[in-house]
């Protein structure tokens, strides 16, 4: 049964999981003593603002650079015992992001996981891919994001599932969405996404805003090399060593909410 329809609907979620990997987790979106806050607990305010008088009771289980099988095996079974009112469930990027990433086989790991979670949780909201044709690093795996981005959608579709469409979100097209790693939302990027999410899920929330106003000037060609090197030194040759060494920026890392407590 989903939510997703009426605020009404919403306003009966007083429990809710978070399952994924660092888009979940909510890198890139700082908050002033360093813990990261992201679209997910920024969903999570916004569904205990709906319930005056009552508590919502928030887990975030999700961590930075993990593949979905280790998703499946470390956070649905959690998210399982919770058996919340709702679990967002976003994962496959990092496998996609791989040499060789086959979206076909990661949608029918996916559906599987799906299929368990709608056993024991109220609702289970999915996610689409981004659109990634203005992401430099990840524009050439555009293909493979829109083949599993079709596979979420049916799987969706079959297990009657709301969905978050990050494909056609046009708010996280402008670059002042994005970290400057170009990987990860900023927390203008995560603000959007909650945003579409709590719409999604039919809260009381205003409709995400226009597409970020553009100063209508673009970077001078030596400007935009510039950064693209610093990118590149700073961002992008770090990553692909660590991936070299088969380590993963999560490998010390632990959820920031492993249980469902009062928010």
């Amino acid at each position: 049964m989903t939510v997703g329809s009426t605020a009404g609907g919403a306003g009966l979620i007083g429990s809710y999981a978070a399952v994924g990997d660092s888009f979940t987790e909510g890198v890139g979106d700082p908050a002033r003593d360093g813990a990261l806050i992201g679209w997910a607990d920024r969903l999570a305010a916004m569904l205990a603002g709906q319930r005056p008088g009552h508590e919502l009771r928030y887990a975030n289980l999700a961590v930075r650079g993990r593949l979905l099988d280790q998703i499946i095996e470390q956070q649905v079974p959690r998210a399982k015992e919770f058996a919340p009112d709702l679990v967002s469930f976003c994962a496959g990027g990092n496998d996609i992001l791989r040499p060789g990433g086959d979206p076909d086989s990661i949608a029918v790991r996916l559906e599987a996981a799906v299929a368990d979670l709608v056993s024991c949780a109220g609702t289970v909201l999915l996610f689409t891919g981004f659109d990634t044709r203005g992401i430099p690093l990840l524009r050439h795996l555009r293909g493979r994001i829109a083949t599993y981005t079709a596979h979420v959608r049916s799987i969706a579709d079959r297990y009657d599932c709301p969905v978050v469409d990050l494909w056609s979100l046009r708010t996280v097209q402008d670059r002042r969405a994005w970290h400057e790693d170009r990987l990860h939302l900023s927390p203008v990027g995560h603000a959007h996404v909650a945003l579409r999410a709590a719409h999604v899920l039919g809260l009381d929330v205003p409709a995400v805003a226009d597409p970020l106003r553009r100063s209508g000037t673009r970077p001078q060609p030596r400007a935009a090399l510039s950064d693209d090197i610093h990118w590149a030194r700073e961002h992008f040759l770090p990553w692909v060593a660590r991936h070299l060494r088969g380590e993963s920026s999560g490998d010390q890392v632990e959820p920031k909410r492993p249980d469902l407590l009062p928010l």
